[in-house]
């Protein structure tokens, strides 16, 4: 048998590598979507639970509100006569290893005597309306990347363009274009919590347009974002508004600030990246906010596979209403007593600093949650490789909707002791889902007019 020489072997090779970038880039085949609906969920998860029976199947989630319910009241807590299964703590930490991510584990070794995480029963939980399950079956066969991976072809407004992902561009595109019902607007709290526990808060009204919940579609463009700041005093009026787009190889992000005091707008293009973020003190980046956003082109990214992990998820009783930010926030941690970790499956996805490419993080690993496609937890990595900050969304369903969604999101640094919190809204209204907009309320033109009238 003739044996290729290793030129013709190298050859071979360079002419099926443009072949293997195109699969990379390829929509899912007809067999791939028939899973959907069967032994995959319609999101792409894994509808069968785990062999030990420590995480059930998937069986629709939860998509009613409970009898008496009263959004004004806030999300009742489905789950409020579960005790804890057992409690991780720093002095028992290494029986449970395989089912903790790094960051939890720098989290107990550096705060022993205050910081753990009670595991309570799994309730895969997660749930979106009819309608995204079928629009997610219909585009699934379109649905591509762009040659850069920097943007989607072909996308409407489906809620999981990749639900059977094949690299780790897909699986954060994924997260990125999760649905959140169109759009939300929501009146909350943000900013740093220093190592003593005092909350620098600021109160933010804020707005997510999503394209299709705008009266004019625009070329190109993925959602709109503006925050009106409402405390304290002196950042009262003050403005931020982005306009992103679908494909930042097409476009730029877009985005403006309004100085209430000066009443003057002006073009913001350091809003993106590793800025830091607006409002947090140093405490996180722009591309920190929503577990992570905007454009990808920085790093490379890995698709390392699934695994078992505690992840905070159902954080029903953190969320209540009937509580105070100073019952939340403690120092150096949010309350333990409060938070809620169960054990689900996660998609782990690497990202790497591109050579000659500038971040403050050097690598980046993403936890995402198999049924909601939401980044649960994060370990953010400095220049070094030592591990600086870690994240976490406190994961619900909002079963009135349905909709996966987090009751807010913290990020821990461990060199400094201090950590970032954005989505409180204990103390505010309820937040509204599905919300709509005209193009004009996003015009920094009508801002500059008006101010913040």
């Amino acid at each position: 048998m003739h044996t290729p020489s290793p030129a013709a072997r190298l050859l071979a090779g360079l002419l099926l590598l443009p072949l293997a970038v195109g699969a990379a880039h390829a929509a899912l085949s007809a067999d791939e979507i028939a899973r959907l609906g069967k032994d995959l969920t319609p999101v792409g998860a894994e509808r069968a639970g785990n062999a030990a029976g420590t995480i059930p199947a998937w069986n629709g989630g939860l998509t009613k509100p409970p009898a008496g319910f009263d959004i004004n009241q806030g999300h009742a807590n489905p789950y409020a006569d579960e005790k804890p299964l057992y409690t991780v703590t720093a002095q028992n930490w290494e029986q449970y290893k395989d089912k903790l991510s790094d960051g939890h584990v720098a989290m107990l070794k550096r705060y022993p005597e205050t910081y753990r995480l009670d595991v309570y029963p799994s309730h895969r939980s997660a749930a979106l309306p009819q309608a995204d399950y079928e629009r997610i079956r219909e585009q699934a066969g379109r649905i591509v990347l762009t040659d850069s991976g920097t943007g989607l072809e072909h996308w409407e407004r489906s809620a999981v363009p990749f639900p059977i992902p094949k690299n780790g561009l897909e699986a954060i595109w994924n997260h990125e274009v999760r649905s959140r019902a169109g759009g939300i607007e929501r009146r909350h709290l943000i900013g740093a919590v220093n190592p003593n526990g005092s909350f620098n808060a600021y109160g933010v009204d804020e707005s997510w347009i999503f394209a299709q919940n705008m009266d004019r579609q625009e070329d190109n463009r993925f959602w709109y974002f503006m925050a009106r700041m409402y405390s304290p005093a002196d950042v009262t009026g003050e403005v931020v508004m982005v306009h992103e787009p679908l494909d930042f190889a097409r476009d730029g992000r877009l985005a403006w600030v309004y100085n209430a005091g000066l009443r003057r707008v002006r073009r913001a293009p350091q809003i993106i990246y590793d800025s830091p973020g607006s409002f947090s003190e140093g405490t996180r980046t722009e591309d920190d906010y929503d577990m992570f956003n905007g454009p990808t082109d920085r790093y490379d990214w890995k698709l390392v596979g699934k695994r078992e992990m505690l992840i905070p998820y159902n954080s029903y009783a953190i969320h209540s209403k009937k509580l105070k930010a100073k019952d939340v926030v403690k120092p150096h941690h949010l309350d333990p007593a409060l938070t809620r970790y169960e054990l689900h499956r996660v998609w782990v996805v690497e990202a790497t600093l591109k050579t000659g490419a500038r971040h403050i993080y050097g690598k980046r690993v993403f936890y995402l949650d198999e049924d909601s496609w939401t980044i649960a937890v994060k370990e953010q990595y400095d220049g070094r490789g030592q591990l600086w900050r870690v994240g976490e969304a406190q994961l619900m369903q909002y079963y009135d909707l349905p909709l996966p969604y987090y009751a807010f999101e913290n990020m821990y640094d461990l060199q400094d002791g201090r950590y970032y919190v954005a989505g409180l809204s204990n103390e505010e209204g309820p937040w509204r889902f599905g919300a709509k907009a005209r193009r004009a309320d996003f015009d920094p033109d009508a801002l500059r007019r008006s101010g913040t009238k």
